[in-house]
């Protein structure tokens, strides 16, 4: 959209979030009050408590230069969200508590010491950037101007300090608003208006977050429509490349958290231009957008476990401001049980935008309803997503093909999860711990990464190869009342030369106990050297049968398999998490004791 267009459906309104100062103060103190709030207040209030005993933290030049010469993002990233845990609770805290002038204090300083920053970016994000190059060419007759990049966590910085002015600014020195509005002008409005960054064209969440944020400092702080219509253009070409990234199913090959983090932006944003431009522009229109906020009714296979594809964690917890807001504009959207909420402080990064709607948009006569029955195929991205709810409880099956070149890819394809009554017996490790090497060329060594760490084969030796050329074929999708199946090729995943074709097989058997048969039909030019069907597992208790294994933890999986044909070696396999806990799993590897060039595998898994 051009300038001039946005220019004229820009409204006058100001204030965004509450009509006028009244409805706000209002607003707080009906909150404080109403019982449906408490538990959401009283987890603020004890962080607030817990803060204000801690001294305010700095982030040093030691923590600023580990990155650089280890490649470790922990020890600055933890001062960093830890200071950012400190903006969010101490405004709300001012919101909800006005009267108690600590928390006034304690938020001032907290701003001051935020906009003192040398860079509001991470160091992983500054690689070749002004703000770590070391040229010293300084002259009295050129003036200086700072350079800065904007990544994330800066532009999420300035919506935060934005958002935070406009709501508390009654009540902050007026030093401390000038700060802000100078900080956000010199770090992000200037730089984005005077160069283009590679994140704009991006279609995955850095586009969403980055400009959905740049958008919503903008709407809040710019006060010149001409101004403020030159940054929206540029804001709403970034939207469009984040809805690239989708296809028309809606799924987030990201999966869920970045689902929850990058939409979540994308929301944020439409609803305060929507506002801004009084209905005249509104983001959630098209089909797409409404698919994707599906995504996450989609994505739970059981309570709080998920589909974890590529760099996700199996478990999650939903925004229910989000959720409730999303409720009311699609009547499909599914309002999450209360009990898989997130807790104020789940939110390792503590941002502002999710904790603040966390309490503006819920909505306590939202109606929750438990994850539903059924099964969806998603033919685009390929994913095949069940749940079974029966007398025996509640079991779930996920499979993907795809390609091996999606946002925070893992060479995975074929590869499937299988869980029962809350408990994972068939996982994807999810996401590791992020360092210099996980973004590098050493990607796929890191064992959540590459194949060798899913559950799919190793043939003639060999892995899954990266690249949007590896690509499954999907030969099948029958789904049906008792019997799903989903059948694919994955012989392109590998560069093995003499292999022809694989043909996996899943057929979900949708019982009171129900069972999942893995069918994997092999075709060689020559004769292979080797097959493994390799089968990741949390570390279960395992015991051999006459026909199998059984696979016992609360639950129980018995394994069948032709033991004439198959040999079993389990192996303890161990990777450093996304939070940087070791953690253990199993693989099973059946090993084909006479693999020819045709052949054909089958193995049958059973809940008992």
């Amino acid at each position: 959209m051009l300038t001039a267009q946005l220019k004229s459906l820009l409204g006058s309104e100001t204030s965004l979030l509450f009509p006028t100062r009244e409805s706000k103060l209002n607003w707080w103190k009906d909150v404080r009050k109403n019982p449906a709030y408490q538990l959401l207040l009283n987890e603020i209030r004890d962080e607030g408590d817990r803060l204000l005993q801690e001294s305010d933290p700095e982030l040093t030049f030691s923590l600023f230069k580990i990155f650089g010469e280890t490649g470790s993002r922990l020890e600055f990233e933890k001062v960093y969200f830890e200071k950012r845990r400190r903006l969010t609770t101490f405004a709300i805290m001012v919101l909800l508590e006005p009267e108690q002038d600590e928390y006034l204090t304690a938020l001032e300083n907290t701003i001051w010491s935020v906009c003192n920053e040398y860079s509001w970016c991470l160091p992983a994000h500054l690689q070749n950037s002004p703000e770590t190059s070391v040229n010293v060419n300084y002259s009295l007759n050129e003036p200086s101007k700072k350079e800065y990049t904007i990544d994330l966590f800066a532009a999420e910085t300035a919506f935060s300090l934005g958002e935070i002015v406009k709501l508390t600014e009654e009540h902050l020195n007026p030093q401390i608003c000038k700060r802000i509005y100078e900080e956000i002008y010199n770090r992000i409005f200037f730089p984005f208006k005077e160069k283009t960054f590679g994140w704009e064209k991006q279609t995955h969440n850095w586009a969403a977050v980055c400009a959905g944020s740049i958008g919503c400092a903008a709407l809040h702080l710019i006060q010149s429509q001409d101004e403020l219509a030159i940054i929206l253009e540029r804001v709403m070409d970034a939207m469009s490349s984040y809805l690239k990234g989708f296809q028309d199913d809606g799924i987030c090959l990201e999966g869920y958290g970045y689902w929850q983090y990058g939409f979540g932006y994308y929301v944020y944003f439409a609803d305060l231009l929507k506002k801004k431009t009084e209905g005249k522009l509104n983001l959630f229109e098209s089909e797409k957008v409404h698919q994707i906020a599906l995504f996450q009714q989609r994505t739970f296979l059981n309570r709080n476990l998920v589909v974890n594809f590529s760099d996700s964690n199996p478990t999650a917890s939903v925004f229910l401001g989000l959720s409730h807001y999303l409720s009311k504009i699609y009547s499909d959207f599914e309002v999450p049980e209360t009990y898989l909420r997130s807790h104020y402080t789940d939110d390792h990064c503590s941002r502002w935008a999710p904790a603040i709607r966390n309490l503006l948009w819920f909505d306590e006569e939202s109606v929750p309803l438990p994850w539903r029955n059924g099964t969806h195929f998603s033919k685009d991205s390929e994913w095949f997503l069940s749940r079974h709810i029966c007398e025996s409880g509640s079991f779930a099956f996920a499979a993907k093909g795809g390609h091996n070149d999606e946002p925070h890819n893992h060479n995975d394809i074929g590869h499937f999860i299988l869980q029962g009554n809350t408990e994972v017996f068939f996982k994807d490790l999810g996401s590791g711990l992020y360092s210099k090497d996980y973004f590098s060329e050493k990607r796929y060594s890191f064992l959540c990464n590459g194949s060798q760490g899913h559950s799919v084969p190793i043939i003639n030796e060999q892995f899954q190869t990266p690249g949007s050329a590896k690509y499954a074929n999907i030969l099948q999708v029958s789904i049906g009342e008792d019997v799903d199946i989903y059948e694919m090729d994955i012989a392109n995943a590998y560069e093995v030369k003499s292999l022809q074709s694989v043909k996996r097989r899943f057929t979900w058997v949708k019982t009171n106990l129900p069972k999942l048969v893995v069918e994997d039909t092999y075709s060689f030019a020559e004769q292979p050297r080797s097959i493994m069907e390799r089968f990741i597992t949390p570390v279960l208790l395992i015991t051999k049968t006459d026909d199998g294994v059984l696979l016992e933890g609360k639950n129980k999986v018995r394994i069948s398999y032709d033991k004439s044909q198959l040999k079993l070696e389990t192996k303890l396999i161990n990777f450093i998490n996304h939070f940087g806990k070791s953690e253990d799993n199993l693989a099973l590897d059946f090993i084909v004791l006479h693999p020819d060039r045709e052949c054909s595998v089958e193995l049958a898994f059973q809940f008992e």
